[in-house]
């Protein structure tokens, strides 16, 4: 190097040398910065050249593709199907998925336009639904239906718990992806999620497996909650997003859906109004409907507008999952209607009230093949009262009786034959054994009895068979529904059973449910005759359910093992069922055991349980669980 032929330590004259060196250098260095910043420029420039022309060729590659997926989508051999097979083709897809109207109008424009021309497939709604979400999908689902095609309505809202923000189907989590029209996702039936585009401005929406859709709340973003419900204005034609939009949609989240659940807004307050606004309007062209909510919501009274005719209407049901009507005793609505309104529901004949209000002396019930009704606490019925809405309708088929809350029987009750029933339930207040001690049921084949009851029921039960001359019964459940409350507490009323000698008039019951019963004696019962001669109790029988059946601590478990063996005996060692009398009893089938006290089931008992019968299920007692701190126990065999 250069600095290395100077003296060291420097002298004057190498000192001079050297700053006449720096300056060569320095201007060295200039010289060859400028002409480096030059090339840089030069490359850029030529780089962006290069850039906009790959850009231009992109551009033309895009359209050229564009134009090619149109041409091939032209020779598609569907286009050239015509629009009546097409039809066809959608009609048998809406036989199985009644929703399939919102997939398949997002396919194409060509599909689009066929979809909304056939009101067809929009006339039977199936939507799942909270107050947070926009109630004009109802309303949009209805002008895409037409004005003449029959309805088929079910309509599921589910309201948030005091003091939650939140409802388990608005806050599922599911894969969701950005769209200039909304997000419809369908289920395949198994774990994959499909999207599908959706016409612009209308609710985000999920159509499920079982075929219904799920209205979610508005999109959230950061500005705010979109509220489809002011202004919206639907439009058909598919348009693209700005920016903007596109922003807003991927910032919608389930914890924004959270937090718009907690904040006021006009559809939360008035979602019922505006529902049921759309819907009375189609009232004369409702074929089926239903609606379904978890508890009262703030706009419930909008359903007072079920008001007029509806010629068509072949099955109503509203139901509500809790009580929570006060104070309405005079709600007028169709089920509180009198005998002197003018109506037209000559086609009803399925009808479901749930914890509604209903006017015992309504016309709606009149000639009806199903009938289910659950009284509000707060609405007591007198016996004959509850006598005569049965009474009226002689053609029953399905009967289904739950009143918490009974009055004693103003006039004296008659006796009321129905020929047709095939399936009677009846629960609650005690005071309904004197109702079932007024019924002649002959074809009555499920029998279910959830009866407070504060006598044995075995007599009622008995009268019941004997004066309907031993109908065939194939199903019988006594109190197994309300054999345990809420936290696993006993039940205290239960079946109240204390012979089973009735048993012995049911040859062909083949499904027994049995709920707080003491369980020796029923054991005892379907076990073995002693005597020869004796008859066996329930030959046919293939399931039997015990919940909440206390067992004594010495006798229980082997009065059941005894039981299982008399009817299910060691296939394997060539043993089979006694015949006794002529009678060789089924096998079982399946047993279900929960809740029982003192049964203790240990692992040699599941064990051999599953040896004898196909299919066996067994929970611990809720006191057991408590005092030994144990965990619950499910045992399955197929």
């Amino acid at each position: 190097m250069y600095i290395a032929s100077l003296p060291n330590p420097p002298t004057p004259s190498s000192l001079a040398e050297a700053r006449r060196e720096v300056t060569v250098q320095q201007a060295s260095h200039s010289n060859l910065t400028t002409r480096i910043q030059a090339a840089e420029e030069e490359l850029a420039r030529v780089v962006e050249q290069s850039k906009r022309a790959i850009r231009e060729l992109e551009k033309e590659r895009a359209a050229i593709e564009q134009q090619l997926a149109q041409t091939l989508s032209y020779l598609s051999p569907i286009r050239r199907l015509p629009q009546e097979l097409l039809g066809h083709i959608f009609m048998c897809i809406f036989d199985d998925l009644p929703c399939c109207a919102w997939i398949l109008s997002a396919v194409s424009s060509l599909w689009r336009r066929q979809v909304l021309s056939m009101h067809k497939l929009w006339s039977k709604i199936r939507l799942v639904t909270s107050q947070s979400a926009s109630a004009e999908t109802v309303r949009l689902w209805l002008e895409r239906s037409g004005s003449t095609v029959p309805l088929d309505i079910e309509i599921f809202l589910h309201s948030p718990a005091p003091g939650s923000g939140s409802t388990s189907g608005e806050l599922s989590t599911i894969r969701r992806r950005s769209s200039s029209t909304g997000t419809l996702s369908v289920a395949n039936g198994w774990d994959t999620w499909v999207d599908y585009p959706v016409p612009p401005s209308t609710p985000e929406l999920m159509v499920s497996a079982p075929g219904y859709v799920h209205a979610y709340p508005p999109h959230f973003t950061g500005h705010g909650f979109h509220n489809t419900f002011g202004g919206m204005h639907h439009q058909d034609n598919v348009a693209s997003s700005s920016a903007n939009q596109q922003a807003q949609f991927e910032g919608s989240s389930p914890s924004g859906w959270r937090h718009s659940l907690q904040a006021p807004s006009r559809s939360t307050l008035h979602w019922g109004h505006i529902a049921f606004f759309y819907l009375t309007e189609q009232m004369h062209r409702w074929e089926r409907f239903m609606f379904r909510y978890d508890r009262r919501f703030p706009s419930d009274e909008a359903m007072k507008s079920i008001l007029g005719k509806a010629p068509l209407l072949r099955e109503f049901e509203i139901s509500c999952a809790e009580p929570g009507f006060l104070g309405i005793h005079h709600w007028k609505w169709l089920p509180s209607t009198t005998t002197t309104s003018t109506y037209e529901l000559g086609n009803l004949t399925s009808l479901t009230l749930q914890y509604v209000p209903f006017k015992w002396s309504s016309p709606i019930f009149r000639n009806l093949q199903s009938l289910s009704l659950r009284s509000l606490p707060n609405s007591p019925h007198a016996l004959d009262r509850i006598l005569y809405m049965i009474s009226s309708s002689p053609q029953l088929e399905n009967l289904a009786l739950y009143f918490s809350s009974v009055n004693p029987a103003v006039l004296p009750l008659s006796l009321t034959t129905l020929e047709r029933v095939r399936v009677f339930s009846i629960g609650g207040h005690f005071l309904l054994t004197s109702l079932v001690d007024c019924l002649v049921l002959p074809s009555v084949e499920t029998l279910v009895l959830e009866i407070d009851s504060r006598e044995a029921v075995e007599d009622t039960l008995s009268g019941l068979l004997i004066r309907s001359n031993h109908p065939p019964v194939s199903r019988l459940s006594l109190s197994y529904n309300v054999a345990t409350g809420p936290g696993g507490i006993v039940y205290t009323g239960g079946s109240m059973v204390n012979s089973w000698n009735f048993l012995g008039d049911i040859d062909q019951l083949r499904s027994l449910q049995v709920g707080a019963s003491p369980l020796e004696p029923l054991m005892v019962a379907l076990d073995a005759p002693e005597d020869e001669h004796d008859p066996w109790f329930c030959p046919n029988l293939v399931s039997l359910s015990l919940r909440a059946c206390n067992a004594h601590p010495m006798d229980g478990l082997p009065k059941l093992v005894r039981m299982v063996e008399a009817r299910n005996p060691d296939s394997a060692g060539g043993f089979v069922p006694l015949t006794i009398g002529g009678v060789t009893p089924a096998k079982l089938i399946q047993l279900e055991l929960h809740d029982c006290p003192n049964l203790d089931l240990d692992s040699d008992v599941i064990r051999w349980l599953n040896g004898r019968i196909r299919d066996v299920a067994c929970t611990e007692a809720a006191f057991d669980r408590c005092v030994y701190s144990l965990c619950s126990t499910h045992f399955s065999c197929q």
